[in-house]
């Protein structure tokens, strides 16, 4: 009787072969899952030094807001060593970002434009700068500041809501409080940079 098929020499061969396909399948599987579980705990690093970073940007509102209520009576120009600017430089990058033939970034590295911080615990480099909401410098003006009236010991000052100040006290009786642009950069571990802003009335 004849016998059909395939040799059994020829047979082994092609079990070799479908063999090493999935041997080569498994092995792709599991360098995909390897590198799935990399990437899972960088972007989960990454994540946690950006809170950090971000949570770190509270002692630059603070320290700036510290700065403020001691230089009550030194607000009317620049004092760029001291991270603080008089007018509300719409047209400045503050990301830093140089913008080709053009000089409207913010230099953050240097500390003569910026104020600086020591590190914090966390390694994070803490800087702010301050501008007030003033298109030119000198004197509080309500038609080149933007401005906001108070109600004070009861008597209306122009508006009727009640704005609280930093320091109850410091300042001193006028209708008219102005608007501060704090703006904070925190860079920390990794390269990772954030920035953080607050608007407040002084």
């Amino acid at each position: 009787m004849k016998r059909h098929g395939f040799p059994r020499r020829v047979q082994q061969g092609v079990v070799l072969v479908m063999t090493l396909i999935v041997l080569v399948a498994l092995t792709l599987a599991g360098l995909a899952l390897m590198r799935s579980v990399d990437t899972s705990s960088l972007i989960a690093g990454n994540l946690a030094f950006k809170q950090s970073a971000t949570l770190s940007a509270d002692a630059g509102v603070e320290a700036a807001l510290g700065w403020l209520g001691l230089n009550v009576d030194n607000l009317d120009n620049d004092l760029a060593s001291d991270g603080y600017y008089a007018t509300s430089q719409d047209a400045l990058d503050l990301t830093g970002n140089s913008t080709p033939a053009t000089g409207d970034n913010l230099n953050w590295s240097n500390s003569r434009a910026v104020a600086k911080l020591e590190k914090d615990p966390v390694d994070n480099r803490v800087s702010y700068v301050i501008h007030r909401m003033c298109r030119t410098t000198g004197k509080i003006n309500a038609e080149t500041c933007s401005t906001e009236s108070m109600t004070m010991d009861g008597k209306s000052l122009g508006s009727s809501r009640q704005m609280l100040t930093y320091q109850p006290g410091s300042w001193d009786d006028a209708a008219n409080r102005v608007y501060y642009r704090i703006t904070v950069r925190v860079e920390g571990p990794r390269s990772n940079v954030s920035y953080v802003q607050a608007v407040i009335l002084q």
